[in-house]
């Protein structure tokens, strides 16, 4: 997946994420045993995404290109194997960290 072009596309992106984990969620409501999977990070990345497209909407956003990682990715790292739309997030890091795409 290629990174963001724009701050508006970066914006669809975050945006996406947070759909993303709608879904999971509304699909966990009818498998308790997969629950028990997603359980122990998808209520802490659901109110970090959505911070962080409040701050891009609001305009507080600190900005892309700036070589750090966004406050999810530690979460994100320990449980990768785990997040179904992990390219996504990939993607919204490597945006935020590198800058837009050329």
């Amino acid at each position: 997946m290629k990174k963001a072009k724009d701050l508006n596309e970066l914006i669809d992106l975050v945006h996406e994420a947070v759909y993303e984990v709608d879904e999971l969620r509304a699909c966990l409501e009818h498998d308790d045993e997969e629950a028990s999977v997603y359980t122990p990070y998808l209520n802490t990345l659901d109110t970090m995404l959505r911070a962080l497209h409040e701050s891009m909407t609001s305009g507080t956003y600190s900005g892309v290109g700036k070589g750090g990682d966004l406050d999810f990715m530690p979460l994100f790292k320990k449980h990768e194997r785990d997040i179904p739309f992990r390219e996504l997030l990939r993607t919204i890091n490597a945006t935020h960290r590198e800058g837009y795409e050329a």
